[in-house]
This record gives structure tokens, C-alpha cells and sequence, in this order.
């Protein structure tokens, strides 16, 4: 590979090993207090605050640097409408079919039912697509890769970016959720990928009391 496609590492910045404690430990703190919720408020709040936590996303590592994803922002309230209407068209049954029913059973302790009222309510939803494949200028089919993983990671740095901004955030993934697709017009290469959405709480909004696992049952150090 030609020297000239590499630059110079600009911005980083090396800390002491104290203040790298300290710089972990406050955004340990800071994440912690992330949760989800589905109750949310309709205030609006300007578009560009959720640009920039688009921009922070695309920031993210990915194989071979394709970028694989898409993300559409719905704010029009008839689209809001007409995804929420097909979603719980889906999530009915769901709740219903026998052969999910000790899924249905463990998601009581959080409250979830086939009402998905936010995808209304919510000032945006931001559609995330997976991109398996693109096309070069000639028109070449050109597979992209490791695109669960990258596209997963972008997605973890736009709700890491949606909480930073004090505004709150749920992932939502509604069963079959192809119909995304047709709704949004997106293309036959675009795999839906989640929808997260986005918005302030609702007021006195409550959450489900939850506990996280702690360090050594996710970590094994060799």
C-alpha cells in the first residue's frame, strides 16, 4: 500500500495513568445512569442535536472501512403512525403464538406488551439498516463485510452519543421486521437493523428495577 493514503494520527491525547482512572471512572458513572424507557415525552428539540449523534456513530470502526450502514430519521407523524400500526400488527402475534410464549413470559418483569405507543409519541425514530452489499460507479456489485459487527458497534456509539446529549433512547426491534423496508423505501440491500427511539422522558416516566451483572461474571482475565 502507497505511503501517501496514510496521515498522521491527529487527535489523540495521552493522560496520566491517574487521570485515566479518573476519566474512566467518571464515564462508568455517567453510563450507569443510561436506561431505557417507553414512555416519552413530545417535546421536540432541534434536529442537529441528533445529526451530530449520527456523525459520532459513523465515527465507528468497521471492516474494510465500508461504513455499512444507513440510518433513516422519521419524524413525519403519518409515517410514525403507519410504522407503529404494522409493528404491533406483528407484536399481537407475537404475545399470542404459543410457541413464544416463555419469551412472552420472561419480558412480564419488564413491563412489555404488544402496544408499542412510543412510536408515535417519540419525536424521532431512527431506523438503523444493515448494508450487505453496495454497487461501485460501473456498477459492480461489491460485498461489504463484518456487517453485523460494525453496524452493531455504530449503533452502540449512537446510543452512547443519544445519552450524552441528556436526551434518552430504547432499542426496538419488532417481529419480521422487514416491513421497515417497504415503509421507509429503502433498497433490497439494506438488511433492518433495530429502531431506536429517541425523545426526552415522560414526566415522573418509571422504569423497570433491574440489576447488571457484576465484573467477574462478564470478565475473565488471562
Amino acid at each position: 500500500m502507497k505511503k501517501e493514503k496514510f496521515i498522521p494520527l491527529e487527535g489523540y491525547l495521552e493522560f496520566s495513568l491517574d487521570e485515566m482512572k479518573e476519566r474512566s471512572k467518571k464515564f462508568l458513572s455517567e453510563m450507569k445512569k443510561r436506561r431505557s424507557i417507553r414512555e416519552f415525552s413530545q417535546r421536540s428539540f432541534p434536529r442537529k442535536i441528533i445529526e451530530n449523534c449520527l456523525l459520532s456513530a459513523s465515527s465507528a470502526p468497521s471492516g474494510a472501512n465500508r461504513q455499512p450502514w444507513q440510518f433513516v430519521v422519521v419524524s413525519d407523524s403519518k409515517v410514525k403512525k403507519e410504522i407503529r400500526q404494522e409493528a404491533e400488527k406483528r407484536e399481537q402475534e407475537f404475545y399470542q403464538n404459543l410457541s413464544t410464549k416463555k419469551w412472552v413470559k420472561e419480558l412480564e418483569p419488564l413491563g412489555t406488551d404488544a402496544s408499542k405507543h412510543f412510536l408515535e409519541e417519540a419525536p424521532y425514530l431512527i431506523a438503523v439498516f444493515a448494508q450487505r452489499y453496495t454497487w461501485s460507479e460501473n456498477g459492480e456489485k461489491q460485498l461489504n463485510y463484518y456487517v453485523p459487527e460494525s453496524v452493531g458497534i455504530a449503533t452502540g456509539m449512537l446510543i452512547t452519543a443519544i445519552h450524552n446529549t441528556g436526551l434518552a433512547c430504547l432499542t426496538y426491534t419488532p417481529p419480521k421486521i422487514g416491513f421497515i423496508n417497504q415503509i421507509l423505501h429503502r433498497p433490497t440491500n439494506e438488511r433492518p437493523f433495530m429502531i431506536l427511539v429517541v425523545g426526552f422522558p415522560a414526566k415522573n416516566v418509571l422504569v423497570p428495577k433491574i440489576t447488571r451483572k457484576n465484573l467477574s461474571e462478564i470478565v475473565q482475565f488471562i
